[in-house]
């Protein structure tokens, strides 16, 4: 038989525990799914380090402080916070969109060796849409090209299951518009500037051979269910 204070000893383990995980935030910096200088030499270690690491992490330690004190809010995903953005506050809607922004972007970067082409459903797609890859990620330029300041250029499905290509300002995201993300180029100086300075045309021209289709393509057949 457990004796007595065994029992106690376990309760209190118990106990620890469940203080720890009441304590652990709601939102956490997501792991890079590759080293920082993989995606080298289009974009380089230190400005993945910092990217990540700096930014993305900031954007996340704001975004718990934005919603502690909330349990409704705090007990949401990141997605959910962005599809209810007319009733919550500003931070919130800053913050979780720079949280969401950058954990898909990760995501849909890759090595150049396994950035691979667009398949199945969503290469059909591409081709109906803008006339097939390279006439795309052209447009894709143009778009990311024409933002005024910070923002995002961004792949996305609609209802309909159409693509969708626009932009955004700042870290607004087409969830807000009822639409999925699938692919979205960074665009704030912080994404491109230690290597590209001001030259985002350059960046935009390197980044394409990073897209992870793979990633892109799979994401693509089942939103678009």
């Amino acid at each position: 038989m457990i004796s007595r204070r065994s029992l106690l000893e376990l309760a209190a383990l118990g106990a620890v525990g469940a203080i720890a995980s009441a304590d652990e935030p709601p939102f956490t910096l997501p792991k890079l799914p590759y080293a920082y200088d993989a995606l080298e030499p289009y974009i380089d270690a230190q400005t993945m380090q910092i990217h990540h690491d700096k930014h993305h992490q900031a954007y996340v330690d704001n975004l718990n402080k934005a919603v502690a004190g909330d349990p409704a809010l705090s007990k949401l995903s990141v997605d959910e916070l962005l599809v209810r953005l007319g009733t919550l506050p500003t931070p919130v809607r800053n913050q979780g969109g720079g949280h969401a922004n950058h954990t898909l972007f990760w995501q849909t970067l890759a090595p150049a060796s396994k950035s691979g082409k667009p398949s199945g459903e969503l290469a059909q797609a591409l081709d109906r849409t803008f006339g097939g890859q390279e006439k795309f990620e052209q447009q894709l330029r143009a778009a990311a090209l024409g933002v005024f300041g910070s923002g995002w250029a961004w792949l996305s499905v609609d209802p309909d299951k159409k693509l969708i290509l626009d932009t955004a300002p700042n870290q607004d995201s087409p969830l807000m518009s009822k639409r999925r993300p699938l692919l979205g180029i960074d665009v704030w100086e912080h994404a491109y500037y230690l290597k590209y300075q001001n030259r985002r045309a350059d960046y935009l021209t390197a980044i394409v051979h990073v897209v992870n289709w793979d990633y892109v393509s799979q994401r693509y057949s089942e939103l678009a269910r």
